[in-house]
């Protein structure tokens, strides 16, 4: 059975707490030290020497009267402890159903900032190809300038190349062209004159 220090063996004998201890030095009553150095006794020691006294039962001449009381208290005080149980389980439950929305939440969180991230690089990629394009939009313009004027440039040479041979009289074209408008000139020339 179970072992009890001499306050709970007075308890359950309905003797005082000196009794207890006047037995025990006597040798009235067997115990036995613990490592604390408490003495301890054992409860069926308690039953044989004064025997114990009937679960929930008080001491003294007022017990008997209040027995009813008692029993209504404790009664309440079970119900109290249940609903507190009920409560705390009921808390339980909540606190697990708060933890599992917020792991829920965090794994939102997480697809929202990378679906975010991917959309920034995508959108800085696109970007970035934009102002590729656009670079690459002007360089072809500039080319297609440059090839223009180069082309005028050449022709304007050719026409060039053509005004002087007909000037310097170079080439069978160039002679008639140039007799030919030399022809042409003193005619003009000569009507005027004359």
């Amino acid at each position: 059975m179970a072992k009890v220090g001499a306050q709970r063996a007075a308890e359950l004998t309905g003797r005082s707490k000196s009794t207890i201890q006047r037995s025990m030095n006597s040798g009235k009553l067997s115990f036995e030290i613990d490592g604390n150095g408490r003495r301890l006794i054992d409860a069926s020691e308690l039953d044989r020497v004064f025997g114990l006294l009937p679960q929930g039962a008080a001491t003294g001449p007022s017990s008997q009267e209040t027995t009813p009381q008692n029993e209504l208290q404790r009664a309440a005080d079970m119900l109290e402890i249940e609903r507190l149980k009920m409560r705390a389980r009921g808390l339980e439950e909540q606190i697990e159903m708060l933890r599992e929305q917020l792991e829920d939440m965090r794994g939102q969180r997480d697809l929202w900032q990378k679906q975010s991230q991917q959309i920034l690089i995508t959108s800085q990629y696109s970007q970035k190809q934009a102002e590729e394009l656009k670079e690459e939009l002007r360089q072809r313009e500039e080319r297609a300038r440059q090839a223009k004027q180069k082309v005028l440039e050449d022709r304007m040479k050719r026409m060039k190349g053509q005004n002087e041979n007909v000037a310097t009289g170079t080439g069978a074209e160039a002679s008639k062209e140039s007799t030919s408008f030399q022809g042409l000139w003193n005619k003009i020339r000569g009507g005027k004159a004359a």
